[in-house]
């Protein structure tokens, strides 16, 4: 057990035996009452983030989570594979660990995962990947009904919205976060 005062930026709390990263703190002295710690804490599995307070010296229950980057190997069925690049190991994350990341993933990408105890909690991608574009309509140029944008499909089968400028076979960089479309690749 730790305490408050071992609260910083990244530690990852066990609360009623959930995860929960602390994103934001703040140690405060009032003049008048005892001192406590502000934080703010993200669900790392849901993402959910709410406030919470604890009185100066309070107990807390600290997690050990190793985040260490692996490569994406295959899919076997409704699971991941990946293998550790430091000691070659394979582990197999479930889908719904990967979650929406499936959606950009292709074979040797690296992936960066938090493991708590050998479980394996997230999987996080780069901010942006390179796709290539396989299949979309052609756009027709004074067409603006929409924005200007149509939709394609990426390698992975996954659908984003284009400007009506990009073809099919263009490699574009597309937002792991958002599924945005970022601009175009030249090779």
């Amino acid at each position: 057990m730790a305490s408050t005062a071992d609260i910083r930026n990244g530690v990852v709390l066990n609360i009623d035996g959930q995860l929960w990263n602390v994103v934001e703190f703040q140690h405060v002295k009032p003049g008048k009452g005892g001192a406590f710690v502000r934080t703010k804490l993200k669900n790392v599995v849901t993402g959910k983030v709410v406030d919470r307070t604890y009185n100066a010296g309070a107990k807390i229950d600290v997690e050990n989570v190793d985040r260490r980057d692996y490569q994406y190997l295959y899919r076997d069925g409704d699971d991941f594979v990946f293998m550790d690049t430091a000691d070659y190991e394979q582990i197999t994350v479930p889908g719904a660990v990967v979650g929406d990341a499936a959606n950009f993933l292709l074979e040797n990408q690296s992936a960066t995962i938090a493991l708590n105890n050998g479980n394996p909690l997230y999987v996080e991608l780069p901010t942006s990947v390179v796709m290539e574009i396989t299949y979309t309509e052609p756009g027709l140029q004074g067409d603006r009904s929409n924005a200007g944008t149509k939709p394609a499909n990426i390698e992975t089968g996954y659908q984003i919205q284009v400007p009506l400028f990009v073809g099919v076979g263009q490699k574009i960089k597309v937002d792991t976060r958002t599924g945005e479309y970022l601009g175009r690749v030249n090779d």
